[in-house]
């Protein structure tokens, strides 16, 4: 079983913000990966070696722009000719409030899209552009750790995560670099193409990426948007703690709660109940070292919090429909 967005209408288009001091690697980086995503979808839409969905690059002017690297890129079209369901934000480099005044549209056009539901993602010093149009006012967030110290001054209403390298919050996705914007990528394929061809995507561009951390764990951003603040520091514990050993009794009570008023309040502000939301956390960092790792099932079982393999691989399957040997042979097997 896979998990494809028949709920969703089809993607018909993903935007890319262009700008001057754009990091070109960055920008083209997401522009392949999507554009390669549009082939499979393509594919598997039956339309040959047509793009299931356009990728465009797009600018206030319509104009070619000079990147950080003095390279001159064209675009595709302008902020206003563009209905995406998704935009993604590259990096860039240079002075930010320049930009801004050489850019004013970008601020009310993110503002505007996010009202009508576009998903928004950015990568390090691109997260600013959506902080700065007040998107992620009392969200989390990161960026490049080169930043996190003009962001917090800039932005003190954003709640900047210095330890996470991706974040997501109502729509909002950032990612703190070039590696993780990879990993960001391949969740928003997943996400708007289904498992599938993100999986493939993630074969043909991901195999050799050596990662200085784990993948972050991705689609919990929602469930923190309650006002709960006790709730909330226990789930960012978990998040850090998610494969130790430990008793849901000892967490409550370390908060000042009865295990009682401890699930209440845990269902009624995550909708999860803590067992499940626990479980959720670590299959889903195994789904990552699944697909990013060469260890065995019973090391990531070992990783991710469970010493009985046997058990780890009945949970798995209860929550993807599929053993961890078959999650991971999908990542190894072409699509032909």
């Amino acid at each position: 079983m896979t998990s494809e967005p028949a709920s969703a209408p089809p993607l018909r288009q993903v935007a890319i913000l262009a700008t001057d001091g754009v990091i070109a690697s960055n920008l083209m980086q997401f522009k392949d990966f999507f554009h390669m995503a549009s082939l499979r979808d393509g594919r598997r839409r039956g339309q040959g070696l047509t793009p299931g969905f356009r990728t465009a690059l797009v600018a206030p002017d319509n104009l070619p722009v000079t990147s950080f690297s003095q390279d001159r890129i064209a675009t595709d079209a302008t902020l206003s000719a563009v209905r995406p369901q998704l935009i993604i934000l590259p990096a860039f480099w240079g002075d930010f409030d320049q930009l801004i005044e050489r850019y004013p549209g970008v601020v009310p056009w993110l503002k505007a899209e996010h009202s009508r539901g576009t998903l928004i993602s950015a990568a390090a010093s691109g997260v600013f552009w959506m902080a700065e149009a007040g998107l992620l006012d009392g969200r989390e967030a990161t960026t490049y750790w080169r930043f996190f110290d003009e962001f917090s001054q800039r932005f003190p209403a954003v709640n900047l995560n210095r330890d996470k390298h991706i974040t997501d919050a109502d729509n909002l996705y950032c990612a703190a670099g070039v590696t993780s914007a990879c990993d960001l990528a391949i969740h928003l394929i997943d996400r708007l193409c289904g498992s599938q061809v993100a999986q493939a995507v993630a074969r043909d561009t991901l195999y050799e990426i050596q990662r200085s951390y784990t993948p972050g764990i991705i689609g919990f951003g929602g469930q923190k948007l309650h006002q709960d603040v006790a709730i909330l520091q226990i789930q960012q514990w978990l998040e850090a703690h998610f494969a130790d050993k430990f008793r849901f009794e000892d967490v409550a009570s370390q908060h000042g709660m009865s295990i009682r008023n401890f699930m209440r309040r845990f269902h009624a502000a995550t909708g999860d109940k803590p067992l499940h939301y626990l479980q959720r956390l670590r299959i889903e960092t195994a789904k990552g070292l699944l697909s990013t790792t060469r260890r065995s099932i019973k090391t990531i079982s070992y990783d991710v919090g469970y010493d009985d393999a046997s058990f780890f691989a009945r949970l798995f399957r209860q929550h993807t429909g599929l053993s961890p040997n078959q999650y991971r042979r999908q990542f190894q097997q072409t699509l032909n």
